[in-house]
């Protein structure tokens, strides 16, 4: 007798896997027959990886046969263990190698959520970070975000109303996503303080904060904590290298990196152990700084045109926006009537993609504002698809 899926025996938690419909959003595209201008996936530019190089670094790599594709040390390869030390200041005993930022978020809340733990998190956050929370049952309480980033006077109001406050503050503080904001360093002590009264883990997602256009953003919180045990980096090389090669790294105590190997033990053995030579000679190479630097020029330039198309195109609308210091993102409003997630497929059949702002918060709103990324097409691209958004406003809310 064969079981209906309905009647499967599911895990709890299962009810909890929402997925992320800014991953989503690349099946939908494939599947599009006319031409649409991508502003929805935060995908570096095609032009600023640099495919060449890699592809050499990979000939080498691969020429060396079977060690290539053995297993590896659950922490990561020690090559690049000792390049990433060197590149980020940390220490080899406080780093553990991950498959992309993605893992490392997971793994922080394998070891941190149990069923029921409220978990801070900006509103709006990135999508796939609160569906890895909800995954392990926490519950998520928002809190604004403003010019400054989040608002830790809110968060402060709002955890010590709670019977607990959280158990763990989820925070991209800076250039987030999908706002492009950037936590003030006086706000960044203070949720670092508030946090230590709480009693509460701090997970820092960090992504973007290599691609400052201009000068260099705040301190990150893992640093200015002095490296406390309850304060935890996730980064990544997806953003400023090549997203495919699933690359990433953890900033924690050895304390928690011994139960991190564990948890990842029983996760995937060990990451990709081509893509982590790789990265490891990438790194050697000692490229990285004017790579870094290319990829500001790029992006701010791609920025700047953003900012001015959006003044043609969605100005006269009364649309605002926000304009980021670096990243790749930028967060537009809208008047009333206009609701981005009714507009969608409308868009979308005009030759435009973006991410509606629902998708970044977990409760009702955020309707009237949308994400687009500004990195990933170039600017002539990036003008015509704002166009095309334009252009679908009109025909659907002033179709006189």
């Amino acid at each position: 007798m064969s079981i209906e899926p309905a009647t499967l025996p599911f895990a709890a938690r299962a009810d909890r896997l929402t997925g992320s419909e800014i991953d989503s959003s690349t099946s939908l595209l494939q599947r599009q027959t006319h031409d649409i201008v991508r502003l929805a996936m935060g995908s570096p530019a095609a032009e600023a990886i640099p495919s060449e190089v890699l592809g050499a670094i990979a000939a080498e790599v691969y020429a060396a046969g079977a060690p290539t594709f053995d297993y590896g040390p659950t922490e990561g390869e020690a090559g690049l263990l000792d390049q990433l030390e060197r590149f980020t200041g940390t220490g080899r005993e406080r780093l553990l190698v991950t498959a992309g930022g993605m893992q490392g978020l997971d793994l922080v809340c394998k070891l941190f959520v149990d069923p029921g733990d409220v978990v801070a998190v900006e509103a709006p956050t990135y999508t796939n970070g609160s569906a890895t929370i909800a995954s392990y049952e926490g519950r998520l309480l928002e809190v604004p975000v403003d010019e400054d980033g989040l608002v830790v006077d809110a968060l402060a109001e709002l955890g010590d109303a709670l019977p607990r406050p959280p158990k763990m503050i989820y925070t991209i503080p800076t250039f987030q996503n999908p706002s492009g904001k950037t936590l003030s360093l006086r706000r960044r002590g203070e949720l670092l303080a508030l946090a230590e009264r709480w009693g509460a883990v701090v997970l820092e997602d960090d992504p973007y904060g290599r691609l400052a256009f201009d000068g260099s953003p705040p301190p990150s919180l893992v640093s200015l904590s002095d490296e406390a045990p309850w304060v935890l980096g996730v980064q990544t090389f997806s953003k400023i290298v090549a997203p495919g090669l699933r690359c990433g790294w953890i900033e924690a105590a050895p304390s928690v990196i011994a139960l991190m190997i564990a948890a990842k033990q029983c996760m995937d053995t060990c990451s990709n152990v081509p893509a982590q030579l790789l990265m490891e000679r990438f790194l050697a190479l000692g490229e990285m700084d004017a790579h870094l630097d290319r990829l500001r020029t790029i992006y701010r330039r791609r920025k700047e045109a953003m900012m001015r198309s959006l003044a043609a195109s969605l100005g006269p609308l009364g649309a605002t926006w926000t304009d980021p210091g670096g990243g790749f993102f930028t967060w537009v409003s809208f008047p009333p009537p206009i609701d981005t997630r009714e507009l969608f497929e409308a868009a979308l059949a005009a030759g435009v993609a973006y991410i509606p702002g629902d998708a970044f918060v977990t409760g009702p709103g955020s309707t009237d504002s949308l994400r687009l990324c500004f990195a990933s097409c170039t600017s002539a691209r990036a003008e015509l698809g704002v166009a095309r958004l334009r252009d679908a406003i009109v025909a659907r809310y002033n179709p006189a």
